[in-house]
């Protein structure tokens, strides 16, 4: 599926030496590849389309909405995403709305399915085996197959991140903004605010990247680990939000996905950060591990 597009029997010579194969070289030729591939889908051209048409959906809906000189949000609850009431005086805080709107759903159900199909749809159509005969070796492979899907991470973030600020750019001006803590800062500070945003929320989806890494091990189907990947991500957002399950909640990936906004404060408050950090890298060495344990005893017959 992706790798028997690029690597060819041409390119793996029946004796080819072990050392070769497993030289760093090889081994980047091989995310190399993988990168390539799933970065040229239609699948995820289409997915990093739907991201980027969020922040631009945002921004007219509020410019369209304001434009009578009525207020965003209303300053009451359930007036939107975070910073949406702040859109119309600085453009920068829609890069801020939509990381706040996209990272509850949208981007990762996007990385889920990226994550979900990586083992899975190999197997399904039948490239899996052949790609560990070239030899890349089930380890490399997955770590490989998970790099690709950080790299999702970080680009689909930095996407939409992109998208907001050339949308809130040419609608809205541009200026020293107002912290949450009430403090002015520079454009050139929020605009740095705004990047490590983007990396804080790219690395707040390691977590639901292992967890579809380790789904795409247990099945041959990757419409089934993708399914799967984005029904567990949707419980586990369901759960997060019931009251009488407050104990469990902070181990939940997503419990401390929103406390980016921390970022914005003066001076920055980084106890929730670590956290979330921290509650990432967790969840990544445990399905990490599990999918290693699962990938590594499993029979391959595809």
């Amino acid at each position: 599926m992706s790798q028997a597009d690029q690597l060819g029997a041409a390119d793996l010579p029946a004796d080819l030496p072990a050392a070769r194969a497993t030289s760093p070289l090889w081994t980047f030729g091989l995310l190399r590849s993988e990168l390539s591939v799933t970065f040229r889908r239609w699948r995820t051209l289409a997915l990093l389309g739907v991201l980027v048409a969020v922040p631009i959906l945002i921004g007219v809906a509020v410019k369209i909405e304001t434009s009578d000189g009525s207020t965003v949000g209303g300053g009451g609850e359930g007036g939107g995403p975070a910073f949406i009431a702040q859109i119309t005086n600085n453009g920068l805080f829609l890069v801020f709305t939509a990381l706040a709107a996209t990272l509850p759903f949208f981007l990762p159900m996007a990385v889920g399915v990226i994550a979900g199909d990586a083992i899975a749809g190999e197997a399904n159509s039948g490239t899996l085996r052949y790609l560990l005969v070239a030899p890349a070796g089930r380890t490399r492979l997955l770590l490989v197959k998970y790099a690709t899907t950080m790299a999702f991470c970080l680009v689909a973030t930095l996407m939409v991140a992109a998208s907001a600020l050339l949308v809130g750019a040419l609608l809205f001006p541009l200026g020293e903004l107002t912290t949450i803590s009430g403090t002015r800062i520079s454009l050139a500070d929020g605009m740095l605010r705004a990047l490590l945003i983007a990396l804080v929320v790219a690395a707040s989806l390691i977590g639901v990247a292992a967890l579809g890494l380790f789904v795409s091990t247990l099945t041959g189907s990757g419409i089934a680990a993708m399914a799967t990947t984005v029904g567990l991500l949707i419980t586990v957002q369901i759960l997060d939000q019931i009251p009488q399950l407050h104990a469990v909640q902070p181990y939940f990936f997503s419990h401390y996905w929103l406390s980016f906004a921390d970022l914005m404060r003066e001076p920055v408050y980084w106890d929730e950060l670590v956290k979330n950090l921290g509650l990432q890298g967790l969840y990544a060495a445990v399905f990490g591990s599990a999918a290693w344990a699962r990938f590594g005893a499993k029979d391959i017959t595809a």
